[in-house]
């Protein structure tokens, strides 16, 4: 899901409108991170569907626990689809009770409870970031969020390498919780994204007009491309495990086969196999009576059909060869 930052009404509609998952309202202005006014988040929730996410990051919280607690029991009030809170200077215990806390706060509510950290945490003598899942699980979090402070150009991969955010992102999983990692991304690194694929990406600046997050505002246009982006990467259009078809080796093959008739499905499969016999092969097939054909033409040639699923108006057939 694509997560967009927005600080004021007008920013929220552009989001909403550019086709944006979760419209989030945080302050940027203030201190490191901070809240909006509930009037800003009274005003959006109540324009945008319901249906769609619109959350509230609280940004970083005070060693506070009665303070925190009441900031989150307003977001449940107005109906907030999950409230942030995010540590820096804290120690893990007080962390842990402040969560919990807020999510007491949070019963009888609707609104999930996410834990933050921040990944260039030391820079601020701060909570180690690779405590994260740990900190969620333990403060009875209902998911988390991995973001990052410094304004310096660095972004999230300048601290943490995708394969240390691929082992979080799946402990995650593992727990119940969503994931969901932020911190200056840009269009570049949706890739690294894709293969780690946490529940959510959030961005600002790469939302933003000119992708300014300084200067620059959240524009429906540059909203509407990083979705593009990111459901070509769902659907296998953009392949970022292997090398689109292309490749030899222990890797993720997807064939499009939408436009296609089921000889040119076939055509693709023979193909890819001939060059390739190491590599998981994912077929989207647009009609469902060429499913049939699909499973002859493995059967025949000894391939397994690992498993095969609806995605809309398509069904998607895994093949090992």
């Amino acid at each position: 899901m694509l997560m967009v930052s927005v600080q004021n009404f007008e920013e929220g509609l552009e989001a909403h409108e550019g086709g944006a998952d979760i419209v989030d309202i945080k302050n940027l202005q203030e201190a490191l991170v901070g809240s909006a006014h509930p009037r800003l988040a009274k005003r959006l929730r109540a324009a945008i569907p319901p249906e769609k996410h619109v959350s509230i990051t609280l940004g970083v919280v005070p060693n506070q626990e009665g303070t925190v607690a009441m900031a989150v029991y307003a977001a449940g009030v107005l109906h907030a689809t999950s409230v942030k809170v995010g540590f820096l200077t804290t120690e893990y215990s007080t962390a842990v009770a402040i969560l919990r806390g807020a999510k007491e706060a949070l019963e009888g509510t609707q609104t999930k409870l996410i834990g933050s950290v921040f990944a260039d945490s030391h820079l601020y003598q701060g909570l180690d970031a690779n405590c994260m899942v740990e900190l969620a699980r333990d403060g009875a979090c209902d998911g988390w969020l991995i973001d990052t402070l410094t304004k310096d150009g660095r972004n999230l991969f300048d601290f943490f390498p995708e394969s240390r955010l691929r082992e979080m992102v799946f402990q995650g999983k593992e727990l119940g919780m969503s994931t969901a990692l932020s911190g200056h991304l840009k269009l570049s690194n949706f890739d690294e994204l894709a293969r780690i694929n946490p529940d959510i990406v959030g961005v600002r600046g790469a939302a933003c007009t000119k992708g300014d997050r300084a200067n620059g505002a959240v524009h429906r246009e540059a909203v509407a491309e990083l979705k593009k982006q990111i459901d070509l990467r769902k659907s296998g259009a953009i392949s970022v495990h292997g090398q689109n078809g292309n490749g030899h080796g222990n890797g993720w093959i997807v064939i499009d086969g939408t436009g296609k008739n089921c000889a040119g499905i076939l055509a693709a499969l023979t193909a890819q196999v001939e060059k390739d016999r190491k590599s998981l092969i994912e077929v989207v097939i647009p009609d469902v009576l060429n499913i049939y054909d699909v499973i002859v033409w493995s059967e025949k040639r000894g391939h397994k059909l690992l498993n095969q699923r609806k995605d809309g108006a398509t069904v998607r057939v895994l093949v090992q060869p």
